[in-house]
C-alpha cells in the first residue's frame, strides 16, 4: 500500500525530492509540498537570482555529484526549455597556502577528468579578462580556469521544477510550519500556524535554517538529549550577498565574466538578463537564542532578509573592493544587499536520514545545505527518495549523510563558511 508522505519546505531538497518521489510512483496525490509561501519560497536560500553550478570539489562525492547534476542541467527538457542554466566557467583563485587546489586537481585526474582544467598565470588571468586588470590578486599563488562550471537563475529553476511536481500530482499547499504533532508513539504530522495539521504516514523535513526552530518543541517533549536534537547536526547559519545593477554598457563588459572565484572569500557571479552583478562573501554569523526550556539554538532573524545591518554592509565594501575595485570607485556602493540563511553542519555533509529516535521513527530530514548544495536541484531528490524508501544510497552516500553522535574533525568541502560571528556582532 502507498503511503502518504509530508515534506515541509520547497527549497531545492523538498521541491527535488517531490519531483522524484512523483516520477516513480503510482499516485503522486499522496504527496504534499507544504510551505510557507507560494513557489518559489521566499525566504528560501534556494530562491535567489542565481548560484554557482559546478564540479569543483576536494571531495570526490561531491565532485561526481556536481558532474551528475551539471548534466541533468543541460538534459533534462524541464530546465533545457526555460534555458536556466548558463555554462560561463569559471576563474578560480586559489589562496598561497592552500592545498584546495590540488586536492582538485587529484580528483580530477582519478576520474579521468584532468583536461577539464586550464592552469593560468595571473599575467594570463589579466589579459583574458580585461575586468580583472586591477584585481587583488597578492593573496593567490595559483590560477585557474574550468570551462564546464556556470550559473543557473535559481528561484526560476525551482519554479519550474515545483511545477513539473505539480503537474505529475503532487499537491502544494501553503502554511506556516509550527509544531511537529506526535501521536500513538509516532509523528502523525505538522500543525500549522492557523492550527490546521496536515497528516502523513511520513514526514520529511527539508525545513534548512528553520529545523532547530520547528523542532525544539518536540525535543522538549520527547526530553531528548543534546545529542539527539537537530542543533547538534545542523545550525541555522546566515550570509549576506551584494548587487550591483549595471547599465547595459556595463553589462556588456561584465557578460564576459566567467563565475570569478576570489579564493575561499567569496564569488562574483555574472550578471543576470536584467543586469544584476551579485558578490557573495564568506563572512558567516549564527543568530543564537535561548528556548523556552533553556536550550541555544541558532534561528533566522525575524527582520526581512533585504534588511543588512549597515555595519554589515560596509564590512563588505573592502571585500568588494579587492576584487572589482571599479565597482566602487567615486564612492558607488551596492544597490541592495541580502542575508541568506541555510543550516550548516561543522563537516559540511546534508543531512538526508532518518530521526534517531524511536518515537520520531517516520521522520526524515534533508536539510544541512551548508551553502553550496543548490547546484543539485536536479538530482539531489532521488537521493532523499530512497531514503524514505528504505533503500539507501550506498555505504559511502549513507556514511557521509548520515545522523552523527559525534562531531569529527573532518575537513568540509565548504569550511570557509562555518560561522565564527553572531548576527549581533554586526548590530
Amino acid at each position: 500500500m502507498e503511503e502518504d508522505i509530508l515534506i515541509v519546505g520547497a527549497g531545492i531538497f523538498g521541491v527535488s525530492t517531490a519531483y522524484h518521489l512523483a516520477l516513480n510512483t503510482a499516485n503522486p496525490a499522496r504527496i504534499t509540498l507544504l510551505d510557507r509561501a507560494d513557489p518559489p519560497s521566499s525566504t528560501a536560500a534556494s530562491t535567489d537570482i542565481n548560484k554557482i553550478i559546478r564540479a569543483d570539489y576536494s571531495n570526490p562525492l561531491y565532485m561526481d555529484l556536481g558532474f551528475e547534476a551539471i548534466s541533468a542541467w543541460k538534459t533534462l527538457p524541464l530546465f533545457r526549455d526555460a534555458g536556466v542554466y548558463h555554462q560561463s566557467g569559471w576563474i578560480a583563485m586559489d589562496e598561497k597556502d592552500s592545498d584546495v587546489p590540488t586536492r582538485i586537481r587529484q580528483n580530477f585526474r582519478n576520474s579521468g577528468r584532468e583536461d577539464v582544467i586550464e592552469d593560468l598565470t595571473e599575467e594570463e588571468v589579466r589579459q583574458r579578462w580585461s575586468v580583472l586588470g586591477r584585481t587583488d590578486c597578492s593573496p593567490f599563488g595559483s590560477f585557474y580556469y574550468n570551462p564546464s562550471a556556470g550559473w543557473a537563475d535559481a528561484g526560476q529553476a525551482l519554479q519550474v521544477m515545483v511545477k513539473e511536481a505539480v503537474k505529475l500530482g503532487v499537491g502544494y499547499q501553503v502554511g506556516q510550519a509550527r509544531r511537529i504533532v506526535l501521536g500513538n508513539g509516532r509523528v502523525e504530522g505538522v500543525q500549522t500556524e492557523s492550527g490546521r495539521v496536515y497528516k502523513a504516514d511520513k514526514v520529511l523535513l527539508a525545513t534548512g535554517a528553520w529545523t532547530s526552530q520547528l523542532m525544539s518543541s518536540v525535543e522538549d517533549e520527547l526530553g531528548l538529549a543534546e545529542a539527539q536534537r537537530v542543533e547538534s547536526q545542523v545550525s541555522a547559519t546566515g550570509v549576506s550577498v551584494a548587487h550591483f545593477q549595471l547599465s547595459e554598457s556595463e553589462k556588456e563588459v561584465y557578460n564576459h565574466l566567467p563565475v570569478f572565484v576570489y579564493g575561499g572569500l567569496g564569488e562574483v557571479i555574472p550578471p543576470t538578463e536584467s543586469g544584476v552583478l551579485k558578490f557573495t562573501f564568506s563572512t558567516s554569523f549564527k543568530n543564537t537564542i535561548q528556548t523556552p526550556s533553556g536550550h541555544r539554538i541558532s534561528v533566522p532573524s525575524s527582520q526581512s532578509q533585504w534588511e543588512v545591518p549597515k555595519k554589515l554592509q560596509e564590512y563588505l565594501i573592502p571585500q568588494i573592493r579587492a576584487r572589482l575595485p571599479q565597482l566602487v570607485d567615486n564612492g558607488r556602493r551596492p544597490d541592495y544587499y541580502r542575508i541568506c540563511w541555510d543550516s550548516i553542519s561543522s563537516d559540511q555533509h546534508p543531512r538526508i536520514t532518518g530521526h534517531p529516535d524511536p518515537n520520531l521513527a517516520n521522520l526524515y530530514l534533508a536539510v544541512g545545505g551548508s551553502f553550496h548544495s543548490y547546484k543539485f536541484l536536479p538530482t539531489i531528490g532521488k537521493y532523499v527518495a530512497n531514503v524514505l524508501n528504505g533503500a539507501g544510497n550506498g555505504p559511502q552516500k549513507d556514511e557521509a549523510w548520515a545522523w552523527k553522535q559525534s562531531q569529527e574533525n573532518e575537513r568540509g568541502v565548504h569550511e570557509s563558511l562555518v560561522p565564527k560571528n553572531e548576527l549581533a556582532d554586526f548590530a
